[in-house]
């Protein structure tokens, strides 16, 4: 079957056509946004969030997954960057298959090796992702890995907030970020009161001296 093809309406003009493949990457690169409308050649519309909710034409296939596996959500996405050492996660190209099971979030796309492609996928256990922090239609998850005492940083790109905030809703066990930082916050009253106090204390004694000054 082939595959349908639409054209972008860019300030009113129709731009393409192109395939969903061609679109996706677009979104990724910046070039369109979620809300682009999109012409299809039969003359259907629809938005480049609601083309990306459809499952692609030739999807991902790393050694399928086990039979006895519960997939509770999926979403289209892409890799946005991956900071720290940890886990190997192949640099992917293009849209990534984002796949939530009870035990692990699984990532699969195509990424290159030599002088082709290849399909790969990883999995990275729900029970070490510390940190999850939402900027927009981004999720950035603080994964801990034994031994390394900084957490390794993993950027998805969901295309939409609310793709986005949905993932996040499957990782209840994840804090955000600013937790920490709040944590840290709370305990720096003391120390500023006590500098506060040391002043006050300084001011006292100089005003005692004065007065004692005009006493004798």
């Amino acid at each position: 079957m082939e595959e349908p093809l639409f054209h972008v309406l860019l300030q009113g003009q129709q731009v393409g056509p192109y395939d969903r493949r061609t679109i996706v990457g677009m979104r990724i690169k910046k070039a369109l946004t979620s809300e682009h409308e999109l012409v299809g050649t039969d003359g259907s519309r629809l938005t480049v969030a609601d083309l990306i909710r459809r499952a692609p034409a030739e999807p991902f296939s790393p050694q399928r997954t086990s039979a006895h596996s519960i997939v509770q959500a999926t979403y289209p996405g892409s890799l946005a960057g991956v900071h720290g050492a940890g886990m190997p996660i192949p640099a992917f190209r293009g849209e990534v298959e984002i796949r939530v099971q009870p035990d692990v979030l699984r990532i699969a796309g195509r990424h290159r090796e030599g002088l082709g492609w290849k399909d790969s996928r990883v999995k990275l256990p729900v029970q070490d992702i510390a940190e999850t922090k939402v900027q927009g239609s981004e999720v950035e998850l603080g994964v801990r890995h034994e031994g390394r005492p900084a957490l390794q940083r993993v950027r998805l790109e969901l295309f939409t907030p609310q793709a986005a905030g949905e993932l996040v809703a499957w990782l209840p066990n994840a804090r955000a970020p600013q937790a920490a930082s709040t944590s840290r916050a709370v305990g720096a009253p003391p120390m500023m009161w006590a500098s506060v106090a040391g002043v006050t204390l300084a001011v006292f004694i100089v005003i005692g001296v004065m007065l004692a000054r005009r006493v004798y």
